[in-house]
């Protein structure tokens, strides 16, 4: 008793509901945290995006703050923000490419000519097909006008694909957005790097092998003997009425799914003939429907095939297939129908383990630190609200038990807790299913955001820890203490230098971590790179 009074007078022990430092701000809960710079909260929104909002914020609210950042990132310094925006894209640490889109149009219609050309410069390796072009065109257009350089980058894009990927485009790619090849190749009128190129372009534009026939208005006029075999295929594959024809031409020219007309897209034939050569992102986006069609099944050959491409992890790293895609694809394909059509089918256990293998592999090979780690999810109801990143069935919950249990599964010395006003030891193995785990985390009860409880808890119980990984959205309020001066006390008290992992969960701009402590860390969830990021932190 004689020590309660002193508690309100020293700054180590501060309400949440009150600034326990100058540099704190209150986030959208009406908690006091801190402030990440712009550029952590610009690799957030790149990564984490703002589709759905989150439990505090709209998604045109959430949109607006980062786009807000996004600029101020440009004026600081626009060079190095492309770069930030190209990097994240092309190495795939980001689960959707839209937000990377979406800022490299911002930065393509900003005032300074450098940082226009940076960003022009960057559209290959952030608009990698099609889709993402019409994506980046459909931005860019709501932004500014089409002058010289922008039709000059849209042509390159064009021209720097080698004929084989440019058929690729414009076969497997049509048309996205209300854009189509041909509306972006009549806008930027480029010159052709080559004969092909200039047949491709005349096949797009004109429509058909048939233009070809009739000479060209200006410049080399392209004939039939530089129009690819594959185009002509393509062609014969679309006015086909022979199923034989059709599982033909996959077989020979390799065509995906896409390619296919609808009403092939119900014959276990068709789909058989896909598979053998279906890229890796197409099988994981295409399991429900292969089921559906009866091509998977218990115990059949077609889906002993599917499990090996799915727990292949070469194949893995080489398409670039993002976790979070995976752990999307598993909770879709579990439930048996999707969120959006009638589509249904009855889940084959070997393709759900088979799912669950690949999301752990996504991630890569991570060296274990051998440290104590304390896992403390947040399980209150605002980490119950919107998807990540949009991806159907993955709440800011679900997606934090996923990060969780890949670092479970590599550090042996783990200890999961799930907290909210209270915090709650919980019997999770690193060998259990995610939907064990996410069985598990269902029970504890949820109540008001306290981040502090699990440096409160370690300390009560004296538990030695590490490192202290928390999974949050940040909005943080209800604690008698702040989680920063919980981790001094702990420190204090047990004699350990541990360390705080943040991994933020929602696209804010709001931490718990304190900047200016050495022993704090912020990561992005379900940034590809935040697991052996956080394995190089706790190790030193």
């Amino acid at each position: 008793m004689s020590m309660r009074y002193i508690q309100h007078l020293i700054d180590r022990v501060t309400p949440q509901s009150e600034k326990a430092r100058k540099d704190q701000k209150r986030n959208l809960a009406g908690g006091y945290c801190f402030v990440i710079d712009k550029w952590a909260q610009l690799e957030r929104f790149l990564i984490l995006g703002s589709e759905g909002g989150s439990y505090y914020a709209t998604e045109r609210a959430m949109t607006r703050d980062n786009a807000k950042c996004v600029q101020a990132c440009l004026d600081e310094d626009g060079v190095r923000a492309v770069a930030i925006i190209a990097d994240i894209s092309d190495k795939g640490r980001a689960p959707k490419n839209g937000p990377a889109i979406f800022a490299l149009a911002m930065a393509a219609s900003h005032p300074r000519d450098d940082v226009r050309r940076a960003a022009l410069a960057a559209l290959p390796k952030v608009c990698r097909i099609g889709t993402h072009l019409f994506h980046f065109a459909g931005n860019v257009t709501e932004m500014r006008r089409w002058g010289r350089g922008l039709r000059r980058a849209v042509g390159d894009w064009y021209n720097q694909l080698p004929p084989q990927r440019l058929v690729l485009q414009v076969t497997k790619y049509a048309q996205r957005d209300g854009w189509s090849h041909r509306d972006l190749l009549r806008l930027a009128h480029p010159k052709a790097a080559s004969a092909t190129h200039n047949a491709v372009y005349r096949w797009v534009v004109a429509g058909g092998s048939e233009a070809l026939d009739a000479p060209a208005k200006r410049g080399t006029t392209p004939s039939r003997e530089h129009l690819p075999e594959m185009l002509t295929a393509f062609e014969a594959l679309r006015t086909t009425t022979h199923k034989r024809d059709v599982i033909e031409l996959i077989r020979t020219h390799g065509f995906t799914h896409e390619m296919i007309p609808t009403q092939w897209k119900n014959e276990v034939e068709v789909w058989e003939a896909l598979l053998d050569k279906m890229p890796m992102t197409a099988l994981i986006r295409n399991l429900a429907k292969m089921t559906e069609v009866g091509l998977l099944k218990p115990l059949g050959d077609s889906t002993r095939k599917a499990v090996a491409l799915l727990t292949d992890q070469r194949r893995l790293r080489k398409a670039r297939v993002h976790p979070l895609a995976v752990l999307s694809a598993l909770k879709v394909y579990e439930q048996g129908h999707g969120f959006r059509g009638s589509l249904s089918w009855k889940p084959v256990r070997e393709i759900v383990d088979a799912l669950e293998d690949a999301f752990y592999a996504s991630f890569g090979a991570i060296e274990p630190t051998g440290k104590r780690h304390l896992l403390a999810l947040d399980v209150s109801g605002s980490m119950t609200w919107g998807a990540l990143s949009g991806m159907p069935g993955i709440t800011p919950r679900v997606g934090s038990a996923a990060m969780a249990m890949v670092t479970a599964r590599t550090e042996k010395h783990s200890h999961f807790v799930g907290f909210s006003h209270e915090l709650v030891p919980l019997d999770i193995s690193a060998k259990q299913s995610l939907e064990q785990v996410m069985d598990t985390i269902g029970r504890v009860p949820m109540g008001g955001t306290d981040c502090a409880q699990p440096m409160l808890y370690a300390k009560q119980h004296r538990i030695p820890v590490d490192t202290f990984v928390v999974y949050t959205d940040n909005e943080t309020w209800a604690g008698g203490v702040h989680p920063f001066q919980a981790l001094q006390d702990y420190r204090q008290a047990s004699g350990l230098g541990a360390k705080l992992i943040v991994v933020g969960m929602t696209a804010t701009k709001f931490s718990i971590a304190d900047p200016t402590d050495p022993g704090m860390l912020d990561v992005v969830g379900f940034d590809l790179s935040a697991p052996a990021v956080m394995a190089d932190f706790a190790r030193n």
